[in-house]
């Protein structure tokens, strides 16, 4: 599921958690549902082609949904604080693993 509309994204941010690393924000708030949603954010100023923003954002969805297996009822909002691409791919795995354990 997705975070879509300003309300929701507003939700997640006014709840004030967020945790740090290298190349990622992640802010994050209880749900009442029993799954997760996933909001991104990739400013252009971080990334100038959309190629290259959209990758980010289904490199990052993708390991999200493979280390997520039992429920897990947040609202995630994830903001790319530096640009990646596929030759770093293996590090943000890692790091997203970390990041994911620490919220648990």
């Amino acid at each position: 599921m997705k975070l879509r509309t300003a309300d929701e994204f507003s939700f997640v941010f006014n709840y004030k958690k967020k945790i740090i690393s290298s190349h990622l924000f992640i802010h994050y708030r209880p749900n009442e549902e029993s799954h997760y949603r996933l909001g991104f954010i990739v400013a252009k100023k971080i990334e100038t082609l959309a190629v290259k923003r959209n990758y980010m954002r289904r490199s990052i969805r993708e390991i999200i949904k493979l280390q997520l297996f039992e429920p897990f009822s947040f609202d995630i909002i994830i903001r790319v604080r530096k640009s990646f691409y596929k030759d770093s791919f293996d590090d943000l795995t890692d790091e997203i693993k970390t990041l994911l354990l620490s919220i648990k």
